[in-house]
């Protein structure tokens, strides 16, 4: 009986101990430490690279059950930066992300999937999620990297993150024909994100 009660505590010590570790964070967004990037080429000739300026999100992080996390990520899509006015005002047009209509692009994870360890010992895992531009929704998988968790100078406490995906533009409705030579677009996505208190 002794041990039965013993084993009992013992797995229910386990399980708190599971609870304890998994945390929500929120994306900061105020300390500008997130941050979406593109780049797609320009007619076969060059490319353009650019930003979003006003994205935010949450997500669940546990380091010692990296599949149990779930994020949230949401970009105000007018926010668009190529450093030209007149392009940032065209790809928020209905030519392209349709802003008015449409002004947040989202992502939701749906798994995650461990894939081992990178060059540097980063952990590394395939983020599926559903990827929401123009009111279009489509599966993507983000190729993501843990960077590290720990204390900050404030009093909180951080965990960051850094993933890529490629996209069609043909996938997400019908934008501005620029040849399929710039239908391709890459994303590079990292963030920082401060646990919820």
């Amino acid at each position: 009986m002794l041990k039965k009660t013993l084993a009992a505590l013992a797995i229910g010590s386990a399980l708190l101990s599971a609870n304890v570790m998994a945390a929500d964070y929120v994306v900061d967004k105020t300390g500008q430490h997130a941050f979406v990037d593109f780049k797609i080429s320009h007619l076969g000739y060059s490319y353009i690279t650019g930003t979003f300026k006003d994205i935010d999100g949450k997500f669940s992080f546990d380091a010692a059950k990296p599949e149990d996390s779930k994020i949230e990520f949401n970009v105000n899509t007018a926010s668009v930066f190529t450093n030209n006015a007149e392009r940032d005002k065209h790809i928020s047009s209905k030519d392209f992300l349709k802003a008015a209509d449409f002004p947040k692009a989202t992502f939701k994870s749906t798994s995650v999937k461990t894939t081992g360890k990178n060059a540097d010992g980063k952990v590394t895992a395939d983020v599926t999620g559903d990827l929401t531009i123009a009111g279009v929704t489509k599966p993507v998988v983000v190729k993501a990297t843990f960077l590290g968790e720990g204390k900050d100078p404030w009093g909180g406490y951080r965990a960051g993150f850094e993933g890529t995906t490629s996209i069609k533009r043909t996938d997400f409705g019908k934008m501005m024909d620029l040849g399929p030579q710039s239908d391709a677009v890459d994303l590079y996505v990292t963030f920082e994100g401060v646990q919820a208190k």
